[in-house]
């Protein structure tokens, strides 16, 4: 997957936003609420995500990632070259991220967004 096809499967989703935080990395958020980055700190090629309690078991397991320094106890995976993953499946892991974080929004935020 290249940088360009993360952004745009992370920005269509609703309510996604994106800013440049800590330093030059791409922080896509929901509500205010990070749900994935791209860039990360740990591998300028990597992206970082917010995954459901079994994902973060079986991908940090089979090797496919590592917990995400600093977020791991959230549950945040960290994946160190982007362009070896499949877009699809990396597609699929944003939209479980953005759920993840949605749906721990307040009502008002939530009827803000439109979601």
């Amino acid at each position: 997957m290249t940088p360009k096809a993360f952004d745009a499967a992370a920005m269509a989703l609703p309510g996604a936003t994106m800013t440049i935080q800590w330093g030059d990395d791409q922080v896509y958020k929901v509500g205010g609420k990070m749900f994935a980055v791209l860039g990360g700190a740990v591998g300028r090629n990597g992206f970082s995500l917010k995954a459901s309690d079994v994902a973060f078991e079986v991908l940090s397991e089979m090797g496919r990632a590592t917990p995400a320094p600093y977020l791991a106890r959230a549950k945040w995976l960290h994946f160190a070259d982007l362009a070896a993953q499949d877009a699809d499946e990396v597609t699929d892991w944003l939209k479980t991220a953005h759920g993840l974080i949605a749906a721990k929004l307040t009502r008002k935020v939530k009827a803000e967004l439109g979601l």
